[in-house]
């Protein structure tokens, strides 16, 4: 089972809607960064320039996942997911070391600030933009089980809070008048932010490593003693894999030595149709039929012959 044309439409809307809030919201940090000279909103603007360049990729990548299986990838392409989230991840790498680098710069060789209060409405603006839009495309991610839509949504909820320590960074230094709070908060994002990153950068190896989620494995495996009691039959070898966009499990069904092969296939059937419909994301299992009486002994002798 795949997506329906409905939520492709639906995933594809939402990372349009990030690419363009995305580069909004570039231009507001940019101007802010200008009109007040603020190392914390330098780092604000830096991360938005990784997201427009994220979700540009992120976006191809999505389009690519849901492009059906072909002569030269005929497992699909789904995978491109945990790649699109591993090259975000080493993007936001980059600008959390940007961040840090004018952090320390700035407090070494001194700056100035100005028009703080103006700049403090374009953040605010932002925040508000970012959480709003962060909440969004996780939510849409979980719901459609896309590890694209999640990974750019955590992104931005953590440029949301980026923003929020933007804003305490100006608030401070405008109550206070003491202008290191604002490189010293940036430093702070800049830390924020580089963890955020090796998160990512995480999911995405585990993801393409295939990587077992301990809570889906139960589930599949409560499914699926549930489904071959109630046929009389077992199982044996299961694996599974997060393929991106869809759930590929694996499993190799024991019969009766003595049941025809007609109805151990129409059986293997119903189990597979059962448990993909089973599962709120897609997919696809396959089974692979074998004898339960001397099941062992086959294996032993096909290995001694091959030895």
């Amino acid at each position: 089972m795949g997506y329906s044309k409905q939520e492709k439409d639906a995933m594809n809307r939402a990372m349009r809607l990030s690419l363009a809030v995305g580069f909004f919201l570039l231009i507001v940090k940019v101007y802010a960064f200008f009109l007040t000279g603020s190392t914390a909103i330098l780092s604000d603007a830096a991360e938005s320039v990784v997201h427009v360049f994220a979700v540009g990729f992120a976006a191809y990548s999505m389009w690519l996942s849901h492009k059906p299986a072909d002569q030269d990838h005929t497992y699909g392409h789904d995978r491109i997911a945990f790649f699109s989230a591993g090259i975000e991840g080493g993007m936001i790498l980059i600008a959390a070391l940007f961040i840090l680098y004018q952090s320390v710069e700035r407090m070494v060789f001194g700056f100035t600030l100005e028009n703080l209060d103006q700049g403090m409405v374009f953040v605010l603006i932002a925040t508000v933009l970012n959480g709003g839009l962060g909440i969004y495309l996780v939510n849409r991610g979980k719901k459609f089980h896309s590890f694209v839509l999640q990974a750019d949504g955590k992104h931005i909820l953590t440029d949301c809070w980026t923003s929020i320590g933007v804003l305490l960074a100006l608030v401070l230094t405008r109550v206070t008048r003491w202008i290191y709070f604002d490189p010293i908060i940036a430093f702070g994002i800049g830390l924020n932010i580089l963890w955020t990153s090796l998160r990512l950068l995480g999911g995405a190896f585990h993801g393409l490593m295939d990587r077992i989620d301990p809570k889906l494995d139960e589930e599949i495996r409560e499914k699926l003693e549930r489904m071959t009691e109630a046929h009389q039959v077992s199982y044996h070898h299961l694996r599974h894999r997060n393929a991106g966009n869809r759930l590929v499990i694996e499993v190799h069904l024991l019969f009766p030595e003595d049941l025809a092969l007609s109805s151990a296939h129409e059986i293997a059937t119903l189990i597979e149709k059962k448990m993909e419909r089973s599962f709120a994301q897609p997919t696809e299992l396959v089974t692979h039929l074998e004898p339960l009486e001397g099941h062992d002994a086959i294996h032993t002798a096909l290995l001694g012959r091959e030895g």
